[in-house]
């Protein structure tokens, strides 16, 4: 993790040369995700003059999210310009604030791969009728 706020580009796999997909990124991927999440944790407590990632938590959540928001924006962006190469560095920006965002919120990425894992299988079709089918949801 650079202090600038991306992921150091030693540390993202380039994925695989023809543009075709992977079925796991190596070494295995949420090992990576894991380290920089810990790294991640141990800035919480930083100097927010020396560390981009102690400055996010120390101007807050509404803040943090604000960032999640601009890389997810950033993401789209680059892929509808069909831009692999920014996509995949936007894509890291993302994964790494939405991590920040996280350990804000006393997540840890455990937590969300059980809930991927909980969700596998099922489809998402069904997984929103079932949601919709809940009393009190009148998010829609």
């Amino acid at each position: 993790m650079s202090e600038s706020g991306g992921v150091d580009k030693g540390v993202v796999d380039k994925g695989v040369a023809d543009g075709g997909v992977k079925e796991s990124a190596s070494p295995g991927a949420s090992e990576v995700l894991d380290r920089i999440f810990a790294v991640i944790e141990s800035r919480r407590q930083g100097d927010p003059a020396t560390s981009h990632t102690a400055r996010l938590f120390h101007k807050g959540t509404r803040k943090i999210a604000q960032k999640v928001g601009e890389e997810a924006v950033e993401v789209v962006i680059e892929a509808i310009r069909h831009r692999r190469d920014r996509l995949i560095e936007e894509s890291a920006d993302l994964m790494y604030h939405l991590m920040v965002l996280w350990a804000d919120a006393k997540l840890a990425p455990a937590d969300i791969w059980a809930e991927l894992s909980r969700r596998e299988g099922i489809s998402g079709v069904a997984r929103e009728a079932a949601r919709d089918q809940k009393p009190g949801n009148d998010d829609r």
